[in-house]
C-alpha cells in the first residue's frame, strides 16, 4: 500500500448527555480522524480516542496530534506498507503513545481490507455477523435518577448494564439499581477509584447488590489488592487500564490478579496487539471482552469488527450510536438489535460511510499531508 495522501481533522462533537466518570466529566467529545488515501483511490480511517486532557491516560489529543504529525504520518508517507503489522514494526522503538500508534495502525487495516475489497472483521478472522454488547452509564446527581436511566435501557433492549462508581457513589445507587431490576446483568467500573485497603469494603456492597463483575477498582500498578479480590472468588475482576501491553498481562495472570479483561483496541495499540492479548487471556482461561472509550462511528466500527473474533467472549462496551452522539459521522448510525447486539458491517474494510455534512459541521481543523515530489 503506497500512500497518496494523509489528512488528519481535529473534530469536535456534543455528547447526548454528560458522562461522569472517577476521572471527571465529558460533555463535548474532542477526537482525531485519520484519512489514508491510497494509490488505489480508497481511504483508510482510524480514530485517535485520546481525550482532550489527560485524565484517563497520558496522552491527550494534542500529544497525539504532535505524534501524529511528527512521527507516524512521516513514517506513512514515506514507506510503502504491504501490511499493517509492517508499520507497527518499523515505529517500534518509538515509546509511548499507544493511542497516536493505534489510530494510524486502524486507519492502515481498514485501508488494507478496502483494497482487498472484504470486510475488516473476516480480514482479522472474525466469525460472528452479529456481536453481543452492553452499556455504560456514567455517575448521576441521585440514585433514583440512575435508576430512570437504567430502566430506559433495559426498554431500549441492552440486557447487561455497566454502573461507573467512585468512593461515595457505590454502595447506593448499584444496590437501588439491583432492587428495581433484579433480574439485571449487572457489572460495575471504578476507573481505578479506590485504595488498595478498600477490598473488604468493595466485596461488601458488591456482593449484597449481585455484581458480576467489578473492573479496575484498583490503581494500575496494584496488582496484589486486585488479587485479592480474586481469591475471594465472588465475582469477576476485570483489568483494564494496568494492562498497556502483553508483558503487563503476563504479569497479572501470573500474579493471579484478574479473572476477565478490557480490551481496547484504541487505547492499547490497535487491533494487532488487541489480538495478542485476546490470545494470552484466551491461553490462560480467562474471558475477554472489547471496551468502548466514547467512539465516533468510525472507531466503533473498528471495535464492532475486533469483537466478531472468537477470543472475546462477553458482552462488548459498544453502545448504539445514539448513546452518546445526537449526530453521528457515518451515514448508517449503528442500531441496537434484537439479543442486545450490533451487526457486524459487511461492507470493504470497516463498511461505514462518512457523512460529509456532519463531518464538516464537527471539524474544528484540518491538515493534509503528501508524500515529498507529488
Amino acid at each position: 500500500m503506497r500512500l497518496r495522501s494523509v489528512r488528519l481533522d481535529e473534530l469536535e462533537l456534543p455528547l447526548v448527555e454528560p458522562f461522569e466518570t472517577s476521572f471527571g466529566i465529558e460533555r463535548r467529545r474532542r477526537l482525531l480522524l485519520l484519512h489514508l488515501e491510497g494509490d488505489s483511490g480508497a481511504v483508510g480511517l482510524g480514530e485517535c480516542v485520546a481525550a482532550r486532557d489527560p485524565l484517563y491516560s497520558s496522552e491527550s489529543v494534542a500529544t497525539a496530534r504532535w505524534f501524529l504529525t511528527r512521527y507516524a504520518i512521516p513514517e506513512l508517507l514515506v514507506h510503502e506498507t504491504d501490511h499493517p503489522d509492517r508499520f507497527l514494526e518499523r515505529i517500534r522503538g518509538l515509546k509511548g503513545h499507544s493511542m497516536a500508534k493505534a489510530a494510524a495502525e486502524m486507519a492502515l487495516w481498514d485501508l488494507f481490507a478496502k483494497e482487498r475489497g472484504e470486510p475488516l472483521a473476516k480480514v482479522l478472522g472474525g466469525r460472528r455477523r452479529r456481536v453481543e454488547v452492553g452499556v455504560s452509564v456514567g455517575i448521576h446527581p441521585t440514585a433514583a435518577s440512575l435508576v430512570r436511566r437504567v430502566g430506559e435501557y433495559l426498554d431500549e433492549g441492552y440486557r447487561r448494564v455497566k454502573l461507573k462508581v467512585r468512593p461515595g457513589w457505590d454502595a447506593e445507587p448499584v444496590e437501588a439499581v439491583r432492587r428495581e431490576h433484579p433480574d439485571l446483568r449487572l457489572w460495575v467500573d471504578a476507573n481505578q477509584a479506590y485504595p488498595p485497603s478498600a477490598g473488604t469494603e468493595i466485596l461488601r456492597w458488591a456482593v449484597r447488590a449481585g455484581v458480576e463483575q467489578v473492573e479496575q477498582p484498583f490503581g494500575e500498578r496494584e496488582l496484589e489488592a486486585h488479587a485479592r479480590l480474586v481469591r475471594a472468588r465472588r465475582f469477576r475482576v476485570c483489568l483494564d487500564e494496568s494492562i498497556v501491553d502483553r508483558p503487563s498481562l503476563e504479569e497479572a495472570v501470573r500474579r493471579h490478579a484478574l479473572s476477565s479483561l478490557n480490551v481496547k483496541p484504541g487505547r492499547v495499540g490497535g487491533l494487532a496487539a488487541s489480538q495478542d492479548l485476546a490470545r494470552v487471556a484466551a491461553g490462560a482461561r480467562i474471558p475477554a471482552w472489547v471496551g468502548g472509550m466514547l467512539e465516533t462511528g468510525i472507531g466503533r466500527a473498528h471495535a464492532v469488527a475486533l469483537a466478531s473474533l472468537p477470543n472475546f467472549v462477553l458482552p462488548a462496551d459498544l453502545s448504539a450510536s445514539r448513546r452518546y452522539y445526537r449526530t453521528e459521522i457515518i451515514e448508517t448510525p449503528f442500531e441496537l438489535g434484537s439479543g442486545s447486539t450490533l451487526a457486524v458491517p459487511r461492507g470493504p474494510g470497516i463498511g461505514v460511510a462518512i457523512d460529509e455534512d456532519a463531518l464538516r459541521r464537527a471539524r474544528r481543523r484540518s491538515r493534509v499531508f503528501r508524500p515529498r515530489g507529488r
